[in-house]
């Protein structure tokens, strides 16, 4: 039996037929039903929302929802048939999941785990994780980005400009060398073994980030095994800097 770090609720595959509005698709139900969904991805999702797919929808039994369905999953071929995980809301779920189980080594230890912590130089920025230990451990920062963009087999992070991931990258560089700073990928999809910065969508967050490497920001470029079942961690992707 598979041990699986996040269980998906139970879902309901389909046909996507469009998007539209950013946050809407239609599917068509294997029963011949077409529902709209909510689309919790803001990104364009580059190559991988493809009128015609197979998904996979979850379902909410919250009467305050003005749709009751949600887009979960997104089956691509890259050359196979691949599953794609595109709720955005889902990775810091994970992530959460995966520290508490300390689950990548590379964070070293960690007594603490605290989420969407105020930092910044201007105070109005959120980290997605603050990790402290004892007193002679230096606490870590570390954000999360969700990563579903790929050039044949490597994972690229961002597809499209973020003007809002750059300033993240500068807060980050901020607290550097008294604090540990942490990038995190989480590569949404099996099929990737190396990770690259998308210097074609946006350059300068590939400059950026080249820059915070050297500065000593730490890279986590995490795979995960997506099926309608669950996620499954795989380790980490090669970084091709």
């Amino acid at each position: 039996m598979i041990d699986y770090l996040y269980d998906y609720p139970k879902l309901y595959p389909g046909i996507l037929l469009k998007r539209y509005k950013r946050f809407f698709v239609d599917v068509q139900l294997e029963s011949g039903e077409i529902v709209t969904a909510h689309c919790p991805n803001t990104g364009p999702m580059t190559g991988v929302c493809t009128v015609g797919s197979p998904v996979q929808i979850s379902k909410s039994n919250n009467p305050q929802r003005k749709l009751a369905y949600t887009l979960e999953l997104i089956q691509v071929n890259n050359p196979t048939p691949i599953w794609v995980g595109v709720n955005t809301a889902l990775p810091n779920r994970v992530i959460k999941l995966a520290l508490e189980k300390y689950l990548f080594p590379e964070l070293g230890e960690y007594e603490q785990v605290k989420g969407e912590v105020v930092y910044g130089k201007d105070r109005k920025s959120r980290v997605d994780f603050y990790l402290t230990g004892s007193s002679e451990q230096r606490p870590i920062f570390l954000e999360v980005k969700n990563t579903t963009w790929t050039q044949g087999n490597l994972a690229v992070f961002p597809d499209t400009e973020t003007t809002r991931g750059q300033k993240h990258l500068q807060e980050l560089m901020d607290v550097l060398p008294q604090s540990r700073a942490v990038m995190l990928y989480f590569i949404n999809r099996g099929d990737c073994p190396k990770f690259a910065p998308g210097d074609t969508t946006d350059p300068i967050y590939g400059k950026l980030l080249r820059e915070a490497i050297k500065l000593g920001l730490e890279v986590l470029p995490c795979r995960f095994d997506i099926s309608p079942q669950g996620i499954r961690y795989l380790g980490l992707a090669q970084l091709k800097i």
